[in-house]
Parts: C-alpha cells; sequence; structure tokens
C-alpha cells in the first residue's frame, strides 16, 4: 500500500468506464498512444466536481509548491456514457483557446486532465483514509464526499480519519502523473 500513497499524500480520484460509446480498454491504448506521439493525453471528463480552474489546478499547484506530487488515481466503474462530440480546442484560463495538440483526440467532454503518463496498478484503500483537500467539502472524509453521484474528487490519503463502519474499500486499477497546466477546459 505504501507504495501507491502514504500519509499526507495528494491525489486526484477518479471513477471512470465506458466514455462516449469506448470501452475504457480502447480509451486506455488510445490514450497511451497518444502520450507516445504528443507527450501528453488529454483525459476528458465532465460534471460539476473538479472543475479545472477552481478545483484541480489549484489543488494541484498548491500540493506541488509544498513539494508532493500529485497523481491521478481511478477506479473501473460500469459506466453508460454516451454523449458525442469531439473538442477541437482547449483552454488553461478559460478565456484563451488555443487548438488541441495534433495526436490527441477528446470525445464527450467538457474538461480534461492533462495526463503524462498511464500505468495499470492494483491498489485497494477506503475513501474514510481520505479527506477532501479544497473547496467547500475540504476537510469531509472522501467516502462522505464521493457517496451518490459524485465520481471525482481531489483528495489527501489520511488513514488517521478512519475508516468507519461502512465506509467501503475501493479498488483502483490505474493511475497517472499530472503535466501542467494539470486541467483545461475543452471546446
Amino acid at each position: 500500500m505504501s507504495a501507491i500513497l502514504k500519509p499526507g499524500d495528494s491525489f486526484l480520484y477518479m471513477k471512470v468506464g465506458v466514455h462516449a460509446n469506448e470501452s475504457l480498454e480502447d480509451i486506455i491504448r488510445r490514450k497511451r498512444a497518444e502520450i507516445e506521439e504528443a507527450g501528453v493525453s488529454f483525459w476528458g471528463y465532465g460534471g460539476n466536481s473538479c472543475h479545472p480552474l477552481t478545483a484541480v489546478q489549484p489543488f494541484v499547484r498548491e500540493e506541488t509548491d509544498k513539494g508532493v506530487t500529485v497523481r491521478l488515481l481511478m477506479q473501473e466503474i460500469v459506466s453508460h456514457h454516451y454523449a458525442q462530440g469531439e473538442a477541437s480546442e482547449f483552454s488553461v484560463d478559460g478565456k484563451s483557446y488555443q487548438a488541441i495538440p495534433k495526436g490527441i483526440r477528446v470525445l464527450g467532454s467538457r474538461y480534461a486532465l492533462v495526463l503524462k503518463t498511464l500505468d495499470a496498478i492494483n491498489f485497494a484503500v477506503s475513501l474514510g483514509q481520505t479527506r477532501v483537500g479544497i473547496g467547500n467539502c475540504a476537510g469531509r472524509t472522501g467516502a462522505a464526499y464521493i457517496r451518490g453521484h459524485v465520481d471525482k474528487a481531489c483528495l489527501v490519503y489520511d488513514p488517521a480519519v478512519g475508516p468507519k463502519d461502512g465506509d467501503a474499500t475501493i479498488q483502483l486499477g490505474l493511475a497517472a502523473d499530472l503535466a501542467a497546466p494539470y486541467a483545461v477546459i475543452l471546446r
């Protein structure tokens, strides 16, 4: 366990599965090819949690300034995401946009995390041993925050906070190192 997370480590947590009619296996294969060709990949996502400008970028910058490496850790789930569309531009600040780099495709997403690696892992953790690292819910356990429809979060591993009875252990199957600017807005 300590090889993946040590007390105080910060990470982005995300549930992943079928996305834009593409299987997770196909997405992983495509994203690894993009990293090989372009040096990075954009891992698309949507929803209201983990906005690039108000959550991901400030969280990763703050933790990086402390000397902490923030990784994306992903849990595979059964998913039925069938959104259409392909982004052609991205923005770091929500104001100025530029073309998505050649060789990178982002399907059915409003935002994207910028990845420089994508590796299979086999790691179990209780979200009751994490706490939210930024925003209105900062300090709340990851287990309490993720309940329901929330599928991603900026978390800090803190085994001292739990787990409590009923906090399920989840299996993480993918990890990625982030590259600056960490997260972008798409259109």
